[in-house]
């Protein structure tokens, strides 16, 4: 495989990318190679949460199962921050159980979500996905242990090349999320903001990926 795709919802079967494809417990495709899997917190359904558990906590023991999410926590939504928090602690004790990377999504709760890591004391990998914030934040989520991934935004907001810059290179991942683009755009513009080449991209996410889910691109 040339290139890792950190998170994806279009499953593109290329034989030069692996990609991290996000599944949902109520709709899932046992054809995609490697997923994750987990509620988020968009389409938490409180009487079917322990349904939606059940199903992940089975798809966690399979080995194209590479990770737990996209989960995490949404400020921004009318779902109470509570029965959140509740899912997202759930997900992550499954996460632990089973010894799987976390993707997370997080909007307006950085914070809550670094706490929420140190209280549980997770130490799996967890992936903030699609990060968009400055560098107070991206400094705070790498002292507490996180990777942080980079795609759509990356694209589309210049400031962010600074951020991404100073972001230590085993800790980064790369995705397209929802974009038409493709993941090579992604590590095209990636190498341009190091000052590297498309391959030494390629090697360090290789590099990152095998570290943080215990698995080698080929």
């Amino acid at each position: 495989m040339e290139f890792f795709n950190l998170h994806t919802h279009k499953y593109t079967n290329q034989d030069s990318v692996l990609e991290l494809v996000n599944q949902y417990p109520q709709e899932f495709d046992g054809a995609i190679q490697y997923y994750s899997v987990g509620i988020h917190p968009w389409y938490i359904v409180k009487d079917r949460v322990e349904v939606d558990l059940a199903i992940i906590e089975s798809k966690l023991k399979e080995p194209n199962c590479l990770a737990i999410g996209e989960c995490g926590l949404d400020k921004r939504i009318e779902i109470p921050i509570e029965l959140q928090q509740m899912v997202f602690e759930r997900q992550l004790l499954l996460a632990q159980k089973y010894n799987k990377a976390v993707v997370i999504h997080c909007a307006a709760a950085f914070q809550e979500v670094i706490e929420t890591k140190k209280r549980l004391n997770i130490s799996v990998p967890m992936i903030i996905h699609g990060f968009s914030k400055n560098g107070q934040v991206a400094n705070q989520l790498i002292a507490n242990g996180f990777h942080i991934s980079f795609g759509k935004y990356l694209l589309q907001k210049k400031e962010l090349e600074e951020v991404f810059i100073n972001i230590p290179n085993d800790r980064i991942f790369l995705e397209t999320d929802t974009i038409e683009e493709g993941i090579e755009t992604v590590y095209q513009l990636a190498a341009n903001y190091k000052v590297i080449s498309v391959l030494k991209i390629q090697e360090i996410i290789n590099s990152n990926f095998a570290e943080v889910f215990n698995k080698t691109i080929k």
